[in-house]
């Protein structure tokens, strides 16, 4: 029995290395298949070019971060602000009459002489050909009656100043200005009528006074594209424009 098991068991191990080595061969043919199929070649992604419309910037968090490119506009008007107490209009006859009672009026109660200087300083808009200097303006301020030296003395006697417009005339109105058309559109010119009442503690002085001031609006090149503004006025009676 020993024998006869040893003779199956040789048989069986015939065919069992018989159906290993084909079972081998099988396994090996299967791997040269698959590594014989090779996957095709990648090779590197072209970056695509970058828009002129957007850049990318590294932002705080150090993340690529994309940047419109700016807008062209036209430039914008001028907007700058009126100084203080200057009305912002389009009505120079209503900046002609404001103006000219703001030149008449001081109050050394509340204000030192160059505080009142400079504000009304604020209000003369050089313009660009130098046709109105600050010389004309320091002129015509004094040509109102205030000066440094009077306005220290009135400041102890606590003087003050008030003006009301009665009366304007403006533009055709004026018979120097139909003669003497002004040298382009949009500049204006206003003689005001005032009444004027000087207060001090020594009394009351009242009289009248004409200013003419000169005003600066839209079409007009020179001035501001939302408002008029003052480029001039005169107090002076050989200046004063009838």
């Amino acid at each position: 029995m020993k024998l006869t098991w040893l003779a199956r068991r040789d048989g069986t191990g015939r065919r069992r290395s018989w159906i290993l080595m084909l079972a081998t061969a099988t396994a090996v043919a299967g791997i040269a298949a698959v590594l014989s199929i090779r996957p095709p070649e990648v090779g590197p992604v072209a970056s695509a070019p970058e828009s002129s419309a957007t850049a990318a910037v590294p932002s705080p968090t150090g993340t690529a971060t994309a940047v419109e490119p700016p807008t062209m506009t036209s430039s914008p008007a001028d907007q700058s602000a009126a100084p203080a107490g200057e009305p912002s209009t389009l009505d120079f006859r209503q900046l002609a009459n404001i103006a000219a009672r703001s030149i008449y009026t001081w109050d050394t109660r509340t204000a030192t002489y160059s505080e009142m200087y400079g504000r009304l300083r604020g209000w003369w808009h050089v313009l660009p050909d130098d046709s109105n200097p600050l010389t004309i303006f320091a002129q015509q301020f004094e040509a109102t009656g205030t000066n440094a030296a009077a306005y220290a003395s009135l400041t102890g006697a606590k003087g003050y100043r008030t003006a009301q417009p009665v009366n304007a005339s403006c533009d055709e109105q004026l018979a120097q200005f139909v003669q003497q058309p002004p040298p382009w559109v949009g500049l204006h010119v206003c003689t005001v009528t005032l009444s004027v009442v000087e207060h001090a503690t020594s009394g009351v002085n009242k009289y009248t006074a004409p200013v003419s001031v000169v005003v600066n609006c839209p079409p007009a090149v020179s001035a501001p594209a939302d408002r008029c503004e003052m480029v001039a006025f005169y107090a002076a009676p050989e200046r004063i424009v009838y």
